[in-house]
């Protein structure tokens, strides 16, 4: 059994990051940002903290002294490929120290890969270093797989074993691949619940889970962990305040990590994972911070958190960022039957219209030069349509898409953070899939806290006109509290929105089963998440019918 994985390529750099010297970076960053972006990158290089190699490179720490468990963070996949998966832990025997507990010293980890939840037929083992300029996180892309194949994997360092996850590849490239499973989530405040719907997802058939956004929110969270009633003092007070640095968003993601039924729902399922605003700051878009500070800062912060959001998740080399940049959409397919197209909706955003306040588009907001994707994202979305044979063509991505008008007035206020507030940028993606003939066309979206089922319209104002599409938008974890089944402008939403055809304001995540013939949605919601055990029931289930877009009851 040789080793067959790869751990991301790792340049040199002379010394582990700090703080200070992101802080240190920034004069210099804006001095350099506004010429190119990949001058932002080099100005940033030095303080990116990359894994140092010979004299200078990190003690390796001998994992035989390891007296505390450090697996507490848990075990996650994703993107599975036909032929490769990626692995990912983090190692760190105190969460909520900067350090995990670890130092700056490097680990070996030795990782396997069963066909077999007992590891009585290991199929793949190998090796990797944990380093400290990663948060000793552990990202290991195993390759050389059969196609459309279950694995189990756990990792070991010292005496230590992780607990066992269960994850699995996509079928071949041209396989005719009769289904795919797959859950939504989003939108996690630890400080507003209990992660009640990641308990019950761990236990649902599922092929994926996609995470749309805001994994982990930059507020600070008190003693008590706000909602979720903890004896006074129970957290310490490194997270009572807003993430700035990269350690602050490192303890963050421990933090939410420490949860049992997230780390459950990871063992169970690979993620594919893409960041909203709170991952970083709310509402920011591009290098526009929500509040009045130097763009050099908050480049910084930017920077900062997309380096621990990589840290963090299961995700390939080709996602670590360069300073204050990441590439983050990507595509995956599920043989011939799905593609998913993983969006930033983030990064790339002209500023939001009018302040960002629910507003009457006008010629700010309609403006033709905005965009929420950014031009290359684009193109790369509507020329991965023409060029595809997939059956379904999956949309993954953060804020809601179809039109949502707020009120009875004409013309209503609509969401100037939303796609309504980038109709122009909109415009382009759905002339786009018309010209590519997407006739199966799912967008999935998070955000709102809330779960939506939209007709995607040829033209919203024309509740006639065609439908070319479906909008399933997965309500929150816990953000929002325990909502209510008919938030209070219910009533108003459905009747001003006709191409809204549910609308649900409780907790809990969307369920998809996509064939050949038709698609089937479950929404799956829990009645609370301040207090912990709710069980979860289906609010609603809906098909749409291959070849004839429009939702369905079930």
């Amino acid at each position: 059994m040789a080793p067959t994985g790869r751990h991301p390529g790792l340049p040199e750099h002379p010394s582990a990051p700090t703080d200070a010297v992101w802080r240190s970076a920034a004069p210099h960053l804006a001095r350099r940002r506004f010429l190119t972006v990949a001058a932002a990158a080099t100005a940033l290089a030095f303080g990116t903290g990359l894994p140092a190699r010979g004299a200078m490179a990190a003690p390796r720490l001998d994992a035989a002294r390891i007296t505390e468990d450090p697996f507490t963070l848990g075990v996650a996949s994703g993107d599975p490929l036909p032929d490769s998966v990626v692995l990912w832990t983090r190692l760190a025997p105190t969460p909520y120290e900067p350090d995990g507990g670890l130092g700056q010293q490097r680990i070996t980890v030795e990782w396997e890969l069963a066909a077999d939840e007992f590891f009585a037929i290991v199929v793949r083992t190998g090796t990797a270093v944990a380093y400290p300029e990663y948060a000793h996180s552990v990202h290991v892309d195993v390759q050389g797989l059969d196609p459309d194949t279950h694995y189990h994997y756990r990792f070991r360092t010292g005496t230590w074993i992780s607990p066992a996850g269960r994850t699995r590849t996509a079928p071949a490239q041209g396989a005719a691949a009769p289904r795919v499973r797959l859950a939504a989530v989003a939108c996690q405040a630890y400080f507003d619940g209990f992660y009640t719907a990641h308990r019950h997802l761990a236990q649902e058939d599922v092929d994926l889970v996609f995470h749309l956004g805001d994994y982990l929110y930059e507020y600070p969270v008190d003693s008590s962990a706000g909602e979720r009633g903890y004896a006074a003092g129970t957290l310490p007070d490194v997270f009572d305040r807003e993430t700035m640095t990269l350690a602050d968003y490192r303890m963050r993601y421990a933090l939410y990590k420490s949860d049992p039924d997230l780390r459950a729902c990871h063992a169970a399922h690979p993620f594919v994972v893409a960041w909203d605003d709170h991952e970083t700051e709310n509402n920011y878009a591009n290098s526009v911070p929500e509040n009045d500070v130097p763009p050099e800062q908050f480049l910084l912060r930017r920077a900062a958190a997309y380096r621990a959001y990589w840290e963090n998740q299961p995700l390939r080399a080709a996602q670590l960022p360069q300073g204050p940049d990441a590439r983050l959409y990507r595509r995956l397919r599920w043989g011939t039957l799905a593609q998913f197209d993983v969006l930033d909706t983030r990064q790339y955003r002209s500023d939001q219209a009018y302040g960002d306040r629910p507003s009457v588009p006008g010629p700010e907001s309609d403006d033709p030069a905005r965009t929420l994707t950014g031009a290359a994202q684009e193109r790369w979305l509507i020329d991965g349509w023409a060029a595809s044979d997939a059956l379904w063509k999956v949309m993954p991505q953060q804020v809601c898409f179809s039109q949502r008008k707020f009120d009875e007035n004409e013309p209503a206020k609509l969401s100037m953070d939303a796609w309504d507030g980038y109709r122009a940028s909109r415009d382009r993606v759905v002339a786009g899939a018309k010209a590519a003939g997407v006739a199966n066309w799912l967008v999935l979206t998070g955000d709102v806290h809330v779960g939506y089922a939209f007709d995607i319209k040829d033209d919203f104002e024309d509740p006639q006109s065609r439908t070319l599409g479906t909008e399933l938008t997965s309500t929150s974890v816990t953000s929002g509290k325990d909502g209510a089944e008919k938030p209070p402008n219910w009533e108003t939403f459905m009747r001003v929105n006709p191409h809204l055809r549910f609308y649900d304001g409780r907790r809990g995540y969307v369920r998809v089963e996509l064939g050949r013939t038709l698609a089937r949605a479950d929404f799956r919601t829990v009645s609370a998440v301040t207090t912990p055990g709710a069980p979860v029931t289906t609010a609603a289930s809906f098909v749409t019918e291959v070849g004839d877009p429009g939702l369905k009851p079930a």
